[in-house]
């Protein structure tokens, strides 16, 4: 906390959501479920999935008496100042994400960014990261990584965004991470079998955390024989040499 701050300041939690279906306490501390209690005002990707989330956390929340605003990637950046208008009245916050941890791969980084420039302290919390989680799990260099994002759609962007990750894992030694659309998994692990070296390993991690979870590193070549099914199925890919 800077000098600028006390304990009276508003305080701007990030609040991590489930990444399926699994109860929030068994994912999360105890303090994340005082948190979602204790708060009235949230700026959620999601209103919908992030009232679930709250219904989940405990039964006895009165869901119609919070305040829900929607930052999600259609929100103008402009529009970011207004939401944290409780905060300027003294009221806690909290940003709550589709699944996952807020603000790492999601657009309540611009709430964030916000809430300091407005010397508001923001609070993270401890939940479950997919990227953080396949990166424990995957065998590959956890002290040096980049998470992508979803690769390019075009082809040739596509090509070039795979060869430049191969360089970096040769060259640097650092493991490539990245996401795709879950129907499109399946194409995603023959496309990098195709594409890139064969003695390249990936690591898919599928349904992290759920009830289907599934962590498998390979060489490209040994996955160009495997069989699999990941469609449809949150994922997230790791490579490494």
């Amino acid at each position: 906390m800077n000098s600028a701050q006390s304990k009276s300041t508003p305080v701007l939690y990030l609040l991590p959501v489930p990444l399926s279906d699994t109860d929030p306490a068994c994912v999360m501390p105890a303090r994340n479920i005082e948190v979602a209690r204790s708060v009235k005002y949230f700026i959620v990707e999601n209103v919908r999935s992030a009232r679930r989330f709250l219904k989940r956390c405990d039964r006895d929340i009165d869901i119609d008496s919070l305040q829900f605003t929607v930052l999600d990637e259609h929100t103008p950046e402009q529009a970011v100042a207004g939401m944290l208008a409780p905060m300027a009245e003294g009221h806690d916050m909290a940003v709550v994400s589709e699944a996952g941890c807020p603000a790492v791969a999601d657009p309540g980084a611009l709430a964030v960014e916000q809430a300091h420039r407005s010397g508001y302290r923001v609070v993270p919390l401890i939940g479950p990261s997919s990227i953080l989680l396949s990166l424990m799990a995957s065998g590959f260099n956890g002290q040096t990584f980049a998470f992508a994002g979803y690769l390019p759609y075009a082809n040739d962007d596509r090509v070039k965004a795979l060869k430049e990750m191969e360089r970096r894992i040769r060259r640097e030694r650092q493991t490539q991470i990245f996401i795709e659309t879950p129907y499109r998994n399946n194409k995603l692990v023959s496309e990098l079998a195709r594409r890139l070296s064969p003695e390249l390993r990936l690591c898919v991690a599928s349904d992290v955390t759920g009830p289907r979870e599934s962590v498998r590193t390979m060489s490209l070549r040994d996955w160009s024989r495997a069989t699999y099914d990941y469609d449809k199925t949150p994922a997230i890919f790791l490579l490494y040499v």
